[in-house]
């Protein structure tokens, strides 16, 4: 199975998974024209060779407008509108409008650089500048979700609808190169699967026109629900929504790296210097079978009927449960009783903790999270005399195993 794995020890921009993703590709110059031709308004794409702690690696350099704009997304409000900018691990931004004080710390380019696009994008013509790329419907697709979730998550932070979410010019086509380059290149290597490791945020504080706030920005924070993160220690925002919106939508699954063969290994380099090298990592090669992380949640109880545990059993299993099992045992006083075992997905067991306490007797249930080895399965559909069957075809570590859907069975049994 062809396995990408992107590794974001120092958080994730748009522009660092591109430079990575760039070099998987192998030619780096010929992502560099493939981009450069899709059509994206005034944006010029330009990786060059960047050097992090020693190590060598590749920078994405976006212009747009004729502006090299940064990565993070500081949000702030201006006669009713909200406002987008995008920015890197380097610079603090002040910016403040209607007659008072601009201040910028930027090292590419000047205050004038700006003034002459304080114009704003609606999410309607992000949509039409996608739209009318020269990319493939899935790009379109994949980069359109993708803005949609940083819209989503402005739209929370500020406590406006989507619709009155207002981009700044330079900052939205910033995004979406980083967006839509993400896509083309990821179409390009074409992973069966996309694994992530858990984001690192950095912490501390950011400043904005309208005060300080927490890292993760409040947008970031929004679009990470769900994903597994933490802190670090590293002070400063290393995760930007673009980065966080794009992995977000394209990881099957978050953890650490399976087992894989690795044939080629990307370094996209962040532009500030810190203590730890800058960059974010991307593997791409042949993984046998699957791995993931699985939370088993365990339970005992003496009081539930035989009908009540088999319909607590169903009520587990439709909700999503990967396995639901029972066990006979002794418990205290010698009573007879029922040991719950309950497979489910790292990021549900507070969900399926609510589900047990609701649908059984139990007051108290035990857990631990536990890694897991799988096979890697498929189904195909075989002809045979008796009409067609469906085969499932279980793939890993050397081994390949292979049984029909027994549904189909009994149904050719009961026909035939």
């Amino acid at each position: 199975m062809k396995t990408l794995y992107i590794e974001c020890n120092m958080g994730a921009a748009g522009d660092m998974l591109l430079a990575s993703l760039a070099e998987l590709t192998g030619d780096v110059k010929a992502c560099e024209e493939k981009l450069n031709s899709i059509g994206i308004p005034d944006v010029t794409y330009q990786f060059e060779e960047s050097v992090k702690c020693g190590i060598k690696g590749t920078h994405a350099h976006v212009t747009a407008l004729g502006v090299e704009e940064d990565e993070h997304l500081h949000e702030h409000t201006h006669e009713g509108h909200v406002h987008s900018h995008e920015h890197t691990h380097e610079h603090e931004h002040d910016h403040t409008h209607g007659g008072e004080e601009h201040h910028h710390e930027h090292g590419d380019h000047e205050h004038g650089d700006h003034e002459h696009h304080h114009h704003h994008a609606h999410m309607s013509d992000i949509e039409n500048i996608i739209n009318g790329l020269n990319v493939s419907e899935k790009v379109k697709s994949d980069a359109l979700a993708v803005y949609g979730l940083i819209a989503e998550a402005e739209s929370k932070a500020h406590g406006r609808p989507v619709t009155d979410i207002h981009f700044h010019e330079v900052g939205t086509m910033d995004a979406v190169a980083d967006i839509v380059g993400v896509c083309v290149l990821l179409e390009q290597i074409d992973p069966d699967r996309i694994v992530v490791s858990p984001l690192a945020t950095g912490f501390g504080q950011v400043r904005c026109a309208h005060g300080i706030l927490p890292v993760p920005a409040p947008a970031t924070a929004s679009i990470i629900e769900g994903v597994p993160t933490y802190s670090g220690d590293v002070e400063g925002e290393l995760l930007t929504p673009t980065g966080a919106a794009l992995l977000k939508h394209f990881a099957d699954s978050f953890g650490s790296r399976p087992v894989m063969a690795i044939e080629k290994t990307g370094y996209g380099m962040g532009k500030k210097d810190f203590p730890k090298a800058n960059m974010l990592r991307t593997f791409i090669g042949t993984s046998e079978g699957e791995g993931d992380k699985v939370v088993e949640l365990r339970f005992n109880v003496d009081d539930m009927t035989g009908e009540e545990i088999g319909y607590a059993t169903g009520v587990l299993m439709d909700s999503g449960a990967l396995d639901v099992f029972t066990t006979p045992v002794f418990m205290k006083k010698n009573r007879p009783g029922i040991l719950f075992t309950v497979l489910v997905k790292a990021e549900e067991k507070e969900k399926f903790a609510g589900l047990i306490f609701e649908n059984t007797s139990t007051i108290g249930i035990r857990y631990v999270e536990m890694d897991r080895f799988k096979l890697a399965r498929r189904e195909e559909k075989v002809m045979t005399r008796f009409g067609e069957v469906r085969v499932k075809v279980s793939e890993g570590f050397g081994v390949t195993k292979a049984k029909p859907e027994f549904d189909d069975v009994a149904d050719i049994a009961d026909r035939k």
